[in-house]
């Protein structure tokens, strides 16, 4: 196969609309799922632009996971939020969990949606 020389290439891409540059001060990037945490310290990150569309590329770096402890919901609020928006408890305590134990968001969410 050969090699293209970087001049060349360069001008390809851009006729293509393709720009690629280097974030050159990010520390760490953090990928945060709903039970877990990836966080990639002292990562390299290139960021791709298609036309207006960036493609972010992480690479290198120290990789360390970490779960999510999930806050525990008062059986008071689950009881009190369940009356108020008249739904079972189960609903009530899916309703907090979605509002991150906000009360009056939780209910307000059940009665609207």
């Amino acid at each position: 196969m050969a090699r293209t020389p970087s001049r060349r290439l360069r001008r390809m891409m851009k006729q293509m609309g393709l720009k690629m540059d280097t974030l050159t001060d990010v520390e760490e990037v953090v990928i945060r799922g709903r039970d877990r945490e990836i966080v990639i310290e002292e990562p390299i990150v290139a960021v791709l632009d298609m036309r207006g569309e960036r493609v972010y590329q992480i690479t290198g770096g120290r990789v360390k996971e970490r779960g999510l402890e999930r806050k525990s919901i008062p059986e008071e609020d689950i009881l009190l939020v369940a009356q108020q928006a008249g739904v079972s408890l189960e609903e009530a305590r899916k309703a907090l969990e979605e509002a991150e134990g906000d009360l009056a968001k939780a209910i307000l969410m059940l009665k609207t949606g």
